[in-house]
């Protein structure tokens, strides 16, 4: 998609919305269409609420952003996600979470009973893939905070169950997803790496320091077979540390014929140094060799997702009956804080992910004229290598504070007024390492009620 006039037009929106709240600045602002309700499915990037529960509603969060209407501070910082400014532009009540819950550690505040609100379409949740249902924060993982991370093509069945098995047909349907898939996979792609690498290093220390160890005895090969059993004894014995290692190692050594000197640290603790290097080049090595064996599987495997979400579009959602589906496709992550932390390769294959999972998700819905295909990714991208006509004053520095104690948690999730940087953070791109300041909320909803007009939605 072409974006030469994205910057100017998303800048006079916003500039009006600010001004006048709905961008009513003369001529006929009639509805073509008149929506009964918004139904909204996703992520964080649209959750209006889902965990504004126990701990984290008693932090001052709930919402993955800048929580609370700080608008008489500035009128950028309203606290509201782009499904929320939707919903005001269409003249439709203010959505409301349909789940609410934690499922984390009680001890904690995390341990929140799951509450569903009949006549609430706000279903998206922080976390949730499109359909794995273990997503960031989810209680398998291992997180205190047990967020409920139920999936999109969860989220679409609910609310078929509750209405019936059909949308009216009269509803704005809203849909985003897919970059909790690419974190995910990016974090499973770590972990293996670092299982590899880890495997790696250990393998290359002991066969190293062996080696090392039993050169000055009289019988090096018999030394080196009683000195590699007494490391791999103690390294299989259930709270070894790498000094008992070691030192099981160099007291094997130690009483092979002609090899009492290595006892002496001044002997076997450069040895030690030296298999500790040779393991890190291995360890290093094992590791990018996994990343570069594994990451096309990545990109295949978000493709793949990809096609999934728009089958589920085209079968569940509007097979049963939608008429106006709003798709945005996933936003640039490269150029997120988190995304301008990582190396270059990584950079490189989450951009790949990102552009295989919105290249499919494209060819499975544009032909659909029931379904409004929004590229996100070309305004998140202009915005990140554009800023100025967008009114952006910062596209790499999160607004929130995310260091403790100021932030319990180290997420925008219980970001608020008394934990933001220094400064006016009004006009920033992030408020956290991936998610967005209610300013850019309201371009991106800016962005799509543009694409709404143009189709005539609007």
């Amino acid at each position: 998609m072409r974006h030469s006039h994205i910057a100017l037009a998303l800048l006079t929106a916003a500039v009006l919305s600010a001004c006048g709240g709905n961008g009513s600045s003369g001529g006929d602002q009639t509805l073509k269409n008149k929506y009964s309700a918004q139904v909204s499915f996703g992520d964080s990037l649209s959750d209006i609420g889902t965990y504004a529960v126990g701990t984290v509603k008693t932090l001052g969060g709930g919402k993955f952003g800048i929580n609370g209407d700080l608008a008489s501070v500035n009128p950028a910082l309203t606290g509201k996600n782009w499904t929320e400014l939707m919903a005001a532009q269409l003249g439709l009540p203010a959505p409301c979470p349909a789940l609410t819950g934690l499922e984390g550690d009680a001890t904690k505040g995390f341990a929140v009973a799951v509450t569903a609100h009949p006549g609430c379409y706000g279903y998206a949740q922080g976390g949730a893939r499109v359909s794995n249902p273990v997503g960031p924060s989810n209680k398998l993982t291992g997180s205190p905070v047990g967020a409920l991370t139920l999936p999109v093509a969860t989220q679409v069945q609910n609310h078929l169950n509750a209405t019936g098995g059909k949308f009216k047909g009269d509803e704005l349907v809203l849909m985003m997803a897919g970059a909790n898939d690419v974190f995910m996979q990016l974090a499973g792609l770590s972990a293996g790496g670092t299982a590899a690498g880890t495997a790696a290093g250990n393998a290359t220390f002991g066969s190293t320091l062996v080696g090392l160890l039993a050169a000055d005895a009289t019988n090096p090969q018999a030394a080196a077979q009683a000195i590699g059993a007494a490391l791999q004894t103690e390294s299989a014995r259930p709270g070894h540390t790498d000094t008992s290692v070691v030192q099981a190692a160099v007291g094997a050594a130690a009483v092979q014929p002609g090899n009492s000197a290595v006892a002496s640290v001044s002997v076997y603790g450069p040895m030690v140094a030296k298999a500790q290097a040779a393991a890190a080049t291995a360890g290093a090595k094992a590791g990018a060799d996994y990343a570069a064996a594994n990451g096309p599987k990545l990109v295949a495997a978000m493709a793949a997702t990809g096609t999934e979400l728009a089958t589920l579009i085209k079968t569940r959602i509007v097979g049963n009956g939608a008429n106006f589906v709003v798709v945005n496709n996933m936003p640039d992550i490269g150029t997120t804080p988190l995304g301008r932390s990582l190396d270059a390769g990584t950079n490189a294959l989450v951009n790949s992910m990102v552009k295989a999972f919105n290249d499919a998700l494209f060819a499975g819905v544009s032909a659909d004229a029931k379904v409004l295909y929004v590229d996100a990714y070309a305004a998140s991208h202009d915005q990140a290598t554009n800023p100025g006509p967008y009114g952006l004053t910062n596209v790499t520095t999160p607004a929130c504070d995310l260091t403790a104690p100021r932030n319990a948690l180290g997420s925008s999730l219980v970001c608020n007024g008394t934990n933001l940087i220094a400064g006016d953070v009004s006009h920033y791109s992030f408020a956290d390492e991936v998610h967005p300041t209610p300013f850019v909320q309201l371009l991106l909803a800016r962005y799509v009620s543009k694409y709404m007009a143009q189709k005539g939605w609007l």
